[in-house]
């Protein structure tokens, strides 16, 4: 909403970051979802069109449906920021659908357990996270818990302190 009061293409603006970074999510997938007219958004982001107060409104609300209820479309990676950071695909195609992967943050194993409990509330389909908090994690939640087991990093990490004694 402040985007439009900001400037003229404050909603346009406002509108492509939502859908880009905070929702993740396509503008096909947008419209399905939220029933908006593909065309008139297209237009709306291509700076061919302003929106009408109506537009408005039906954008807000279909943002705020999506923003409040994910339904269940994202898989959950509970990680430290660096770990996070390396993760290049926010969509990916798993069996035949688009599926978000939404990051949590955690530096501890109690940030990884409250991530957990954050992540299913927020309707993940599953999560992933590692294989030190993934007990814990299993016995909390009601989703399936996928462990990331870093192969070729620990390799790598053994490598590197053994060069460092040696």
């Amino acid at each position: 909403m402040s985007g439009i009061l900001r400037s003229e293409e404050g909603f346009r603006e406002a509108l492509r970051k939502i859908l880009d970074e905070e929702l993740k999510i396509s503008v096909p997938e947008f419209c399905d979802k939220t029933g908006l007219s593909p065309s008139t958004i297209y237009k709306i982001l291509q700076e061919q069109r302003e929106p009408n107060l109506r537009t408005i409104r039906a954008v807000i609300k279909g943002v705020r449906k999506l923003d409040a209820n994910p339904g269940g479309e994202f898989i959950a990676v509970i990680a430290s920021r660096p770990v996070l950071n390396k993760i290049e695909e926010r969509m990916m195609r798993v069996g035949g659908r688009n599926v978000r992967v939404k990051e949590y943050p955690a530096s501890t194993m109690e940030d990884a357990i409250i991530a957990a409990v954050k992540a299913e509330r927020d309707g993940a389909l599953a999560l992933v996270c590692a294989p030190i908090v993934a007990p814990t994690v299993e016995q909390i939640v009601r989703i399936p818990v996928s462990v990331v087991v870093p192969r070729d990093s620990m390799v790598r990490a053994i490598e590197i302190a053994a060069s460092k004694v040696l």
